[in-house]
This record gives C-alpha cells, sequence and structure tokens, in this order.
C-alpha cells in the first residue's frame, strides 16, 4: 500500500511540480490548497484553507507524510500585508503542525526559505524563522519528526506569479524590455523547480534528511546583469535592459547570511537543467500560451 503524502499550497508554483512528481511515484497524493490549479489534475485537489483548523486535520487525518508550501511566498508581498503573512506563514503553518502532532504523522516536511537567514527577509523572512523554531520546539516536546527546506532562486517553465524569471522572460518578449530596481550585481544560484521537486521528494523517501536543514539552490553562482544578457542573447540581442543604481532594497545581494541560523545542509542535484535550456522552456512555454 502506498504511503499517503499531503501537500499543503500542492496548487501553487513549487507545491505543483512536486504532486506531478509524486503522483509519477505512485504515491497517494492530497494537493491541499485554497485555489485549484490547471496544471494538478482536480482528482488530487481538496480545497483547505490552512486557518481552518477543522479543514486541516480531516486532511491530514490517516496521512504519512505532510509538506508545507501554503502561505504567502513572496517577500514585497510579505512586506505590503505584515499582518496577513504572519498570519498565514505561522499560525497556519502552526495548524498544520498541531494536526500532524494529533494524527501520529510520520515526518513534517516544511518549505522555508534563504530569507530565514537574513535580515533582509522582513517580515516574510520572520514569518519563515518562527515557523522553524516551532517545528524544532514540535518535535522536541512531542517527537514530530520534521525536514526544513531552505528554498532560494527557483524558476520553471509555468506561470506563476513568483516565478522570477518566467516572468522576466515574459516580460522581455511582449515589451522587448527588462526593468531591474538594483544595480544588477546581485548573486544568485538559480535552480530549476524540476529539479527542486525531484530533490524534494528524494528528502521525503530517505532516513538521511530526518529533523535536518537543507538548502536547496542551484551549483552556479551568477549576477542578476549575467542572466539579463543571457536572456537577451537567446532572444536576438533587442532587449533594452534598465538597471537602477539605486539598490536593492527588499532583497540580499550577495548572501542570505547575515547572522547565525541553524546549521543546513546543502542539497545538489546531479544532473541538473542547464539554465539556458531552462529559459528556452520559459520561452517556449510563453509563446504557446494566449497569456502574453
Amino acid at each position: 500500500m502506498s504511503k499517503k503524502i499531503v501537500v499543503f499550497g500542492g496548487c501553487g508554483f513549487i507545491g505543483s511540480y512536486l504532486v506531478e512528481s509524486l503522483v509519477n511515484s505512485s504515491y497517494d497524493v492530497v494537493s491541499a490548497d485554497i485555489n485549484p490549479s490547471s496544471f494538478v489534475d482536480n482528482k488530487y485537489f481538496k480545497k483547505c484553507d490552512i486557518l481552518d483548523y477543522n479543514s486541516v486535520y480531516e486532511i491530514v487525518k490517516d496521512a504519512n507524510i505532510v509538506y508545507n508550501f501554503a502561505g504567502f511566498a513572496n517577500l514585497d508581498d510579505a512586506i505590503e500585508n505584515p499582518t496577513r503573512a504572519i498570519e498565514l506563514n505561522v499560525m497556519g503553518n502552526l495548524n498544520i503542525l498541531e494536526a500532524c502532532r494529533v494524527n501520529k504523522i510520520e515526518r513534517f516536511i516544511y518549505a522555508s526559505s534563504a530569507y530565514a537567514m537574513s535580515d533582509k527577509g522582513s517580515f516574510y523572512g520572520i514569518s519563515k524563522l518562527t515557523s522553524e523554531k516551532l517545528i524544532e520546539e514540535y518535535y522536541k516536546k512531542y517527537g514530530l519528526k520534521y525536514t526544513i527546506v531552505r528554498y532560494g532562486s527557483v524558476y520553471g517553465d509555468r506561470n506563476y506569479p513568483n516565478n522570477y524569471i518566467y516572468n522576466l522572460v515574459k516580460e522581455a518578449i511582449n515589451n522587448k524590455k527588462i526593468n531591474h530596481s538594483g544595480d544588477g550585481e546581485e548573486i544568485r544560484e538559480y535552480i530549476h523547480v524540476v529539479d527542486v521537486a525531484k530533490l524534494s521528494k528524494q528528502i521525503m523517501e530517505s532516513n538521511e534528511f530526518v529533523n535536518e536543514h537543507i538548502i536547496l539552490t542551484g551549483v552556479e553562482r551568477m549576477h542578476r546583469k549575467e542572466l539579463f544578457y543571457m536572456i537577451n542573447e537567446i532572444l536576438g540581442n533587442n532587449i533594452e535592459i534598465n538597471l537602477n543604481s539605486d539598490g536593492y532594497h527588499n532583497h540580499y545581494k550577495t548572501t542570505p547570511y547575515s547572522f547565525t541560523p541553524t546549521r543546513s545542509k546543502k542539497l545538489v542535484a546531479n544532473p541538473y537543467i542547464d539554465l539556458g535550456q531552462g529559459i528556452l522552456d520559459c520561452i517556449n512555454d510563453i509563446e504557446n500560451s494566449n497569456d502574453k
């Protein structure tokens, strides 16, 4: 009998790819989310508001593994609405934790962020770090096993608001421009969401990652302006690139590490999807969609 896996936020950007990966591996999967997605078969979807504990409890019941990708996934959105960000990312996560404890779930896997380690993370980073501490305390007090995964710079070929490279390519195709609020010197390690989904499933399937903190980013460090030049070159060198040298105030520039977090291990995909190929996939999806 296959394990029952619940993915809260399973209709979101990373969640939808993970659900697909789990389904392809013949797990019994539930994608719990506030809204359905065209990328997730409706037979796996269950509507759930993570602020409604009773709804969360019913979905978690009889599950073996629970992932949480639900809540605010964007730093700038959290700055615009800090109350809602804390409510969803902390209280919503607490509801899921409690339902996991009561239902004696084997392991809880939490989608955190590199911003949990940064003083640039503002309310978003605070909400993620707070949830990490709650998860650790649930293990200490109740024995609820966990894995905390700090995701950073994930991209892919599906149209989601928090899919940065996809939306960048879309702007370049539609407006022949790339506008960036920083100087382009910011450094990121981009990782394709297909690799992220594969590694997220691997984390669940191995006891090696029980009660561990994992970093999931790419293996190549790249300046943002190098990414812009790559997109421009792929699209025929006819894109106007506008950099604003007044800075990139709400985001880290070189590294998210600005204080001493709980030590974490970095997990990388081998082999992995090349960034250039990933950008081409984004272009193909945008060109073939009606949502240009």
